[in-house]
């Protein structure tokens, strides 16, 4: 069946740089668009970051914007999400997520077009 596992969250202090990494199998991994979104307590569900099948069509959300890179690699069926210059404000549960649909272009922003989520990572951003 269809596993996505997340690692790499942790707790971190302001302006540190942390990588995520999300190993996928049980499917075509390298045919599916990939996305990272968060979820803080009390919160709804955001999306970060999106790439497409092939890893050359990436979208960010503005808070993620020139500060996190999304990357995969269809060999090894990872994506990954590095997080540099951290704020108090990305602290936040932080889940893997497959689409729903073969190769969709361009990148889907809502969660309702993922149908595969992680279990998620914590990460924790200290004053």
């Amino acid at each position: 069946q269809v596993q996505l596992v997340e690692s790499g969250g942790g707790l971190v202090q302001t302006g540190a740089s942390v990588r995520l990494t999300c190993k996928a199998s049980g499917f075509h991994f390298g045919m599916y668009a990939m996305g990272w979104f968060r979820q803080a307590p009390g919160k709804e569900r955001e999306f970060i970051a999106g790439i497409n099948w092939s890893g050359d069509s990436t979208i960010y959300s503005e808070s993620a914007k020139d500060r996190f890179t999304i990357s995969r690699s269809n060999a090894g069926a990872t994506v990954n999400l590095q997080m540099n210059s951290l704020k108090p404000e990305d602290s936040s549960v932080y889940y893997c997520a497959a689409d729903r649909h073969v190769r969709r272009t361009p990148v889907s922003t809502s969660d309702r077009d993922y149908n595969s989520w992680g279990q998620g990572t914590r990460v924790t951003v200290s004053p």
